[in-house]
Order: C-alpha cells, then structure tokens, then sequence
C-alpha cells in the first residue's frame, strides 16, 4: 500500500466519522455546541496543518547546512566546461 493511500484511507476515515457526528444521518443528536464547535473542525484541521507546514519550512531553512566542498568541486567543474568549450570555439 502506498503512502498515498493511506493517507487517502486515514482522510476518508476521517471524513466519515465527522460526517456522521456533524450532521447526524444515523440519528446521532449532539447538544448545540458540540456540533457548533463540530461544523468548522474541517477548517480548523487546515488551519493547523498550514501552521504546521510553515513552521517546518522555516525550522528547514534555519537549520539548512551548506556544503562548501561541494561548492567548490561544481566551481572547478564549471571551468573546466568553460576551458573545454572554448578550446573548441565558443566564446563567453
């Protein structure tokens, strides 16, 4: 099973069970603001994942490592294409 459906399996599950509660087709009656705090849960679910979206980019990007070695190594790859090419006549 992928990853995909489980997520997609998890968020069905999900979706069901707060159809069931927020509405009530089985007869299921909540007391006012229970299904007042109920209805919006959706939003508030995305709201929260959004925040928590935000926030892991950031701490990402706060923590991201540069790699100097690297950098180094593609600067001399990099002249090394440009001396190749202009040995064979293109100009920069």
């Amino acid at each position: 099973m992928t990853k995909l459906t489980q997520w997609l399996c998890g968020l069905a599950l999900l979706g069901s069970a707060w159809a069931a509660l927020a509405f009530g087709p089985l007869g299921l009656r909540l007391p006012l603001p229970c299904q007042q705090l109920l209805r919006p849960f959706p939003a508030y679910l995305l709201v929260a994942f959004g925040c928590y979206s935000l926030a892991t980019i950031g701490y990402r990007l706060a923590t991201f490592n540069d790699c100097e070695a690297a950098a180094k190594e593609l600067q001399e790859q990099i002249q090394e294409a440009r001396a190749d090419l202009s040995r064979r006549g293109l100009k920069f």
